[in-house]
């Protein structure tokens, strides 16, 4: 399927997925920019390479992504309850929460787009 093809697809599920109309309209038109500009190839490759990675052959090689997820998570906890190191500054801390933030969103924005996907698909 060529992006031309699939761009209304994905413009129903982000219809689904963002309930305010305005804020789904600039999603669909950075998504056809995107389309143009040929970054959406540049995200199916990347997006090619986690996948292999998911279902490679080693477990480091499947894990090592969430296990990175965790730690900085942990590191989070660590920080609210007083046992991380005195000298971590607050802009390191602000920087892990970010990752963890993207990473968690990350995750739920693609379990709530598998799910829509495979409705669509049906």
């Amino acid at each position: 399927m060529t992006w031309a093809a699939a761009i209304p697809v994905i413009g129903k599920i982000i219809e689904k997925i963002i309930p305010d109309p305005q804020k789904a309209a600039e999603a669909k038109r950075s998504l056809v920019d995107m389309a143009v500009k040929g970054e959406l190839d540049e995200l199916a490759e990347r997006a090619g390479i986690i996948k292999a990675e998911a279902h490679g052959d080693g477990w480091l090689q499947r894990s090592w992504r969430p296990m990175v997820m965790l730690i900085f998570t942990a590191l989070i906890v660590a920080r609210w309850l007083g046992w991380s190191a005195p000298d971590l500054s607050e802009a390191v801390e602000l920087k892990l929460f970010s990752i963890v933030q993207l990473g968690l969103g990350g995750y739920i924005a693609s379990r709530g787009i598998e799910k829509v996907a495979e409705k669509i698909r049906r």
